[in-house]
Formats: structure tokens, C-alpha cells, sequence
């Protein structure tokens, strides 16, 4: 799942009234609350017959805020009555669906089949949901049946990118011949409205004679009450269906602080995750991959073996050249994920710590797109590391596999804030007071940063680099995204949009958190006026500008350290002639016009 803004919608607008109106008025309000009839109103649903919506806002007008499938903006009030455990939360909602249900769900007999719905764990290897439905199956002595949904209304919803859902189609056509060797089908059906998938599962189940159906919990807010709904009308229809925890190591809500809190801040939080793994070493098990079906499988279920994997929908499909340069760039399926960890942790983990904040030097894994679509899990990930280490310790060790560890664990921490709060599934930053931040809703500015044309050369590589292959280097991806949010004081949450709809790893809960650190409204504990200095950026990670050189051609003659600012450092002729453009901002200015946006915006004015 993604951030909920309509895909198609364009990006900024323009208003007669010029430039400075293109803002959001510091004294405009959240829209009113998504309730019906004093409840919250589940997303995905659709607008309820009379809902009204402000569409003179600029979020709405921009297409950041999506109301083609959910409700208004929630407000600030229902932010804080999440914060203060005034209501509950999805996730303890599913939870309590979970334990309610498993006495009812233990005593139903298996039936002909077992079925695992695959959805973001693509992968035979270390998958707990498929492993515990191979053994309901082995035991039955009964085929496992897999299946997939491609719901062409999801990725709209959720702004899964055309690349994204091109490397999870041909990761189906891998999965698909790797069962198929167990004797395993893998059915893949396209459900084209979102709201008939849950139906359409429990229907094939019945088709299929299974009485058991496991899958891999997703912490977003529709997938966590989508699974509850499934579990309350799986048992009307004498069906178990059994979510368990696997798209994270240790499961949300299992580290407190010591006054019983979810932690907000990464640093003592690792701490934990560390302890807690250190104290239950079975999470890094890995689960048995399924054995192979019994003979009977393929003349019980002769069709299911035939079925192809389906196209793109139309929205998301690639032009045929950028679909061979995607392929070529990032093959797909769990052996090229495990090979590709297995050469990191074989050629580069050792220099990691030194090497990871440098575009050019190809010291990174390059697998969080494998982790995104689930072809590697990341405990098999942190489980490797751990054992190519010095030690079993997984803050211990070589320099390079603890500070690997740790990046891993980001992956964990967001999503365990995405379940706790889960308001920013819903436009909402996690510092929802900063709501009432004056954006700006500049679409020339957004343009040039799009297509890589700011005047900032190593701003400009990282967005070409992303438009070229889908991907962008960590580091790149922190000093585009303050440029966006702080010089351009674009609103953030139109850079979180083009993101994921461009990147081949794209995971709203990384995405969204990441956002959140640069434009200084997520969890990360310095306060707004951290602003990176895009040139001090080029000059401390791309030294010699390597990685400048290679994704701006314009700049290629430069000399020296002027490619970090080719009009400020005298090589304004080559840059004019190559065709570079000049500054479209200058940064100094711009950082003013921040901290006094953001003090205004946050009630933090001067006398």
C-alpha cells in the first residue's frame, strides 16, 4: 500500500492570480473529520452520497489529497485521540480479530486444499505464511494452492509505480515456474475493482475446496482492516483464514518504552529491537520452504497450472523500451535477491560503513527493492549478515555488518510506526500540528525538480538518476527531498507521491518516513530547521563529482570542484554551453523563508 493520492491526478496548477497564490494559507484548517454517523469511515470505500470536499485547496487541486477511494482529510483532534489511545487501532483491531477467532478457527477440519495468498512476500524461501500452510497441507496430506491478486484499483490508490508493478508481474512468472517444480500451483486472477478482491478470495477458497487460507500481514491501514473483515466473514463461510506476522522481524507493539509507550525515536528503539532479538534468536530462524505436493495436485487442479500471468493494467504499463532497460537493470525473483545479498555480504559489507554515503561507490546492497516486493525477507537479510559477521551479536562485530544491521532495521521501525499511527496513512504527517505548514504549489519549481533541471548539480543527478532506472541512492534521497520541502518549501507530500510512483523499491512506510525526516515532520527528533546545504551535500559525498558527471551530461567538462556549482565557481560558459541551467533558488534565501514559514505554521512565531 502507498499514500492515499489518486494516481492520474497532474501535479500542481496554475492560477491566474500567479505565483503567490499558489500557497496554502497558513490559517486553513484539516477538512472535517472521515466520519459517518460518529464512526471513522473505513478507506477504500469510496466517498460516501453527499460528502463534500474543499476543492479550491491547493492539496486537493495539486492531486496530493486522493478522493476518488477515501474520505476527507482526518483532523487533528482524531490524530490525538490515536496518540492518546482514545480509540483503537487497526492493528489491535486485527489482533483481537486473531485471538477472538482462534478457538472457532481451530476446530474446523482442513478441506481439499490449503491456500497461501501471496501479496508482498513473493518468495518460496523463509516465507512464514507459505510455511505454515505447506504444513497445514503436508499434514492433510491435501495440494497446497497459491494465489495472487492484481488489483489494477490498488495500484491507482496506493500510486504503485509502472516499474514497481512491472518487477512484480515478472517476479509472478519466476515464483509461478519455481512452485510449479513442487508441484505447486500459482493462480493469478485480476480483480478489477479493489472492494470485490476480499469476496473473490473467499469464493475461489470455496471453489477450491480449502478450508484453511494463510497470508503475510501488511501493517497499512486497509490491508490491516481488509484481513479482519476477511477473518469475521471467513468463519461465516466455514473458512480459517489466518494472517501471520512475517514482513517484519519483531512484530509491532513488541517494544515499549519504559513508561509502556511505542518509541518515536529510532536510536533507542534499535536498542530494543536489538535486546528483544537477542533475547528471542528464534525470530532470525529461518521457516522451511514447502515440500512438494502430493501426485494428486495436478489432476485435482489441472487448470490452476495453466493459468498466465497477466499483463500490466493499462495505467501501469512500461513503453516497450523502458521495459526491456528494467528488466536488463533489475532482474527479477528470490534467487537474483539471494545471489545479489550473497555478493554484498561476500565483496562490500566490510567497507559498508564508510562507503554507504557515497553515490559513485557502489557500496550498497541494492536489495530494499527485493525487500519492497518481498523476494527477500528481511530477516533472511539480517540473518546472513549476522552470520558473516565476527560475532552473533547483532550490534557487534565488524564496523560494516552492525551498520548494515541497523540500516536493515529501519525497515522494521517504520513499519512499526505505521501501526501505531496509523493517521499517516491518511495525509497526515506524523507531527500532524505541522498541518498547517504554508506550502508553496509552484509548478515550475516542481517540474525542475522532477525532471533534474534545479541549477543543483547533485540534486539533478539523483532525479535523473531515479527517472532513468527507477532507483536513487539513499543519501541522494535525503538531500533531494529537503531541497524539495525546504528550498522550494514545496509541500513534501508531493515529492512522497512522485517517489513512489517512480521508484522500483517504493514502500509507503520507508517512503512516507523518510519524507517525514526531510521536510522535519515525521518521527526524527531535530526539529525544522535542519536544512541540508545542497552544495556542502556534493562537496562532502560526491568529492569529485563522479556522480554528477555520470547523470549530467551538460557537466561532464567541468573541471574540478566547480561541477558542485558550475555558475558560482567560474565554469558558467561550459555550463551554458552544455545547456545546464542556472540556480532556479538561491538556498540561503530560501532557508530563511523555511524557518520563518515553519515557525508561523507551527505557532512558533518571534516577537
Amino acid at each position: 500500500m502507498a499514500p492515499k493520492r489518486k494516481a492520474n491526478a497532474s501535479i500542481g496548477y496554475s492560477d491566474a492570480a500567479g505565483e503567490s497564490s499558489n500557497k496554502r494559507s497558513k490559517n486553513s484548517q484539516p477538512a472535517p473529520k472521515a466520519f459517518t454517523n460518529g464512526h471513522e469511515r473505513s478507506p477504500g470505500t469510496g466517498n460516501a452520497e453527499g460528502s463534500k470536499f474543499d476543492h479550491t485547496r491547493p492539496e486537493e487541486r495539486s492531486g496530493i489529497v486522493q478522493r476518488k477511494y477515501y474520505p476527507a482529510e482526518m483532523s487533528n483532534e482524531r490524530c490525538a485521540q490515536y496518540n492518546n489511545n482514545e480509540i483503537p487501532r487497526p492493528i489491535a483491531l486485527l489482533e483481537n480479530a486473531i485471538k477472538d477467532t482462534k478457538a472457532e478457527r481451530d476446530k474446523i477440519a482442513v478441506g481439499r486444499s490449503v491456500i497461501h495468498w501471496y501479496k508482498r512476500d513473493l518468495r518460496t524461501k523463509d516465507n512464514k505464511g507459505l510455511s505454515l500452510a505447506a504444513a497445514k497441507a503436508r499434514e492433510a496430506k491435501v495440494p497446497l494452492i497459491c494465489m495472487f491478486v492484481v488489483s489494477p484499483q490498488d495500484y491507482e490508490a496506493h500510486f504503485t509505480g509502472s516499474a514497481r508493478v512491472d518487477f512484480e508481474l515478472r517476479t509472478l512468472k519466476v515464483l509461478q515456474k519455481d512452485l510449479a517444480e513442487l508441484d505447486v500451483p500459482l493462480y493469478v486472477e485480476t480483480v478489477e475493482k479493489r472492494k470485490d478482491a476480499p469476496k473473490r478470495i473467499l469464493e475461489l477458497a470455496d471453489e477450491w475446496g480449502a478450508k484453511h487460507l494463510f497470508c503475510n500481514i501488511e501493517y497499512e491501514v486497509d490491508e490491516l482492516r481488509r484481513e479482519t473483515m476477511l477473518i469475521r466473514r471467513g468463519l461465516e463461510k466455514g473458512i480459517a483464514v489466518c494472517p501471520v506476522h512475517d514482513d517484519v522481524i519483531v512484530a509491532p507493539g513488541s517494544l515499549q518504552t519504559g513508561t509502556g509507550k511505542q518509541y518515536a525515536v529510532y536510536t533507542p528503539w534499535y536498542r530494543s529491537w536489538v535486546a528483544h532479538i537477542h533475547a528471542h534468536p528464534e525470530l532470525l530462524d529461518e521457516h522451511p520452504r514447502p515440500s512438494s505436493n502430493p501426485p494428486s495436485a495436478r489432476k485435482k487442479f489441472p487448470k490452476l497450472f495453466d493459468v498466465p500471468i497477466p499483463d500490466a493494467p493499462a495505467n501501469k504499463r512500461l513503453e516497450p523500451n523502458d521495459q526491456k532497460r528494467f528488466e536488463h537493470l533489475w532482474p527479477a525473483g528470490e534467487h537474483e535477491a539471494l545471489d545479489r545479498l550473497q555478493r554484498f555480504l561476500a565483496e562490500k559489507i566490510r567497507n559498508y560503513k564508510d562507503a554507504r554515503n557515497i553515490p559513485s561507490a557502489n557500496g550498497t546492497a541494492v536489495v530494499s527493492v527485493h525487500h519492497s516486493v518481498g523476494t527477500l525477507a528481511a530477516r533472511t537479510s539480517v540473518r546472513a549478515a549476522r552470520d558473516a559477521n565476527s560475532s552473533k551479536k547483532l550490534d557487534g562485530g565488524s564496523e560494516g555488518a552492525k551498520t548494515w544491521i541497523s540500516e536493515v532495521a529501519w525497515r522494521d521501525f517504520y513499519k512499526h510506526v505505521l501501526a501505531h499511527w496509523p493517521y499517516i496513512c491518511m495525509f497526515k504527517p506524523f507531527k500532524y500540528e505541522y498541518t498547517n505548514v504554508e506550502w508553496e504549489y509552484n509548478d515550475k519549481h516542481f517540474k525542475a525538480w522532477t525532471e533534474g533541471k534545479t541549477g543543483y548539480p547533485l540534486v539533478d543527478a539523483a532525479m535523473r538518476q531515479m527517472k532513468t532506472t527507477g532507483y536513487m541512492h539513499n543519501r541522494c534521497r535525503m538531500v533531494v527531498a529537503s531541497f524539495l520541502a525546504k528550498d522550494l518549501l514545496l509541500d513534501w507530500r508531493l515529492g512522497e507521491k512522485h517517489f513512489m510512483l517512480g521508484l522500483v523499491d517504493a514502500d509507503f512506510a520507508s517512503n512516507n518516513g523518510g519524507w517525514g525526516f526531510s521536510a522535519s515532520t515525521g518521527v526524527d527528533p531535530q526539529p525544522y530547521f535542519r536544512i541540508f546545504n545542497p552544495i556542502t551535500q556534493s562537496e562532502k559525498f560526491d568529492p569529485e563529482g563522479d556522480y554528477i558527471r555520470k547523470w549530467v551530461e551538460e557537466l561532464k567538462h567541468v573541471k574540478g570542484k566547480a561541477i558542485h556549482d558550475p555558475y558560482g565557481r567560474g565554469a558558467a560558459d561550459t555550463a551554458r554551453k552544455g545547456g545546464y541551467p542556472k540556480m532556479i533558488v538561491d538556498h540561503a534565501t530560501c532557508r530563511k523563508r523555511a524557518l520563518d514559514r515553519y515557525k508561523a505554521g507551527t505557532g512558533r512565531e518571534t516577537a
